[in-house]
């Protein structure tokens, strides 16, 4: 029998997931901010939503595949024989470690046909307005790519609006996911298709599709803040953080955190109660 890996073994775990989700998540929203290479807001739906299966399929194992402090943080809170509150800060630490080495990654790719948007969008960076060359990195709302980057656009979705919108899509994200892992659930795809990282990684996809022209849907302060840090350094300073309406670098963390725990709790007011107490006996498969 397999021993149950080690904290050391789970934390490297998240920080490859974590890798993986914003080395493509945020690699798609390169290609098509910088080069218009995806058509369509879907098209970098897609991505994420496969990414984030990808990572499932490859670190799930180890570690149940976290790679958001929001799913973290919910289950130490409803999960706690699963997942005890003393593991927080190092899955936190581990998936903020993958997305800035991801980050890091993307900016050494990608740096030189960022400067050629800029030059071609006469975008200052650091400057008012350079969200748009930014947002490859962090969120923003509204979507600058969408909606612009001035005083009209600021004023079409508010602070209020955008922490609405984090939390109600996590809030999707943590009922979903709550429900397609449970193993009480007889009508979960689990077993040994493993077919919940397929519909994790759709979930994704379709709130995405909802959220992203309101505000980008982070959905996940690691995969938000984990960015946002390198492009401070990158130049960017105050309109990565603390974003050029100064809310942004707390929005992205807290709004999803809120939403998660909201979601997951709902999941289990609402349909978890009603499922039968004990797990479903696994099947004997005869040859």
């Amino acid at each position: 029998m397999n021993e149950k890996p080690d904290l050391a073994g789970q934390c490297l775990s998240e920080l490859v997931g974590t890798f993986i989700l914003v080395f493509f998540g945020t690699g798609a929203v390169a290609a098509a901010v910088l080069t218009g290479a995806q058509q369509g807001l879907w098209q970098v739906a897609v991505v994420w939503g496969f990414a984030i299966s990808l990572a499932i399929y490859a670190t799930s194992a180890v570690s149940g595949t976290h790679i958001n402090p929001a799913v973290t943080v919910a289950m130490a809170v409803l999960r706690p024989r699963d997942f005890p509150a003393k593991r927080i800060p190092a899955y936190l630490l581990s998936q903020l470690a993958g997305g800035v080495l991801a980050s890091l990654v993307l900016l050494a790719l990608f740096s030189g046909l960022c400067l050629r948007f800029e030059a071609a969008h006469n975008i200052v960076r650091g400057t008012p307005g350079s969200q748009l060359s930014a947002m490859w990195f962090g969120e923003y709302f509204p979507n600058p790519a969408l909606l612009g980057t001035d005083a009209v656009a600021f004023k079409a979705v508010s602070p209020a609006n955008a922490f609405a919108a984090e939390a109600v899509g996590t809030a999707f994200l943590l009922f979903f996911v709550f429900a397609l892992t449970d193993r009480r659930n007889p009508n979960a795809p689990s077993g040994r298709s493993n077919l919940y990282a397929y519909f994790i990684g759709f979930t994704v996809a379709i709130i995405i599709s909802i959220v992203a022209p309101l505000t980008q849907a982070g959905l996940n302060p690691a995969r938000d803040f984990a960015p946002r840090i390198v492009a401070y350094f990158a130049g960017w300073g105050r309109i990565a953080i603390p974003g050029p309406r100064g809310s942004e670098w707390w929005l992205y963390m807290v709004a999803p955190i809120v939403g998660g725990l909201v979601g997951a709790f709902a999941y289990d007011l609402l349909v978890r109660r009603f499922l039968p107490a004990r797990e479903p006996a696994p099947e004997v498969h005869v040859a």
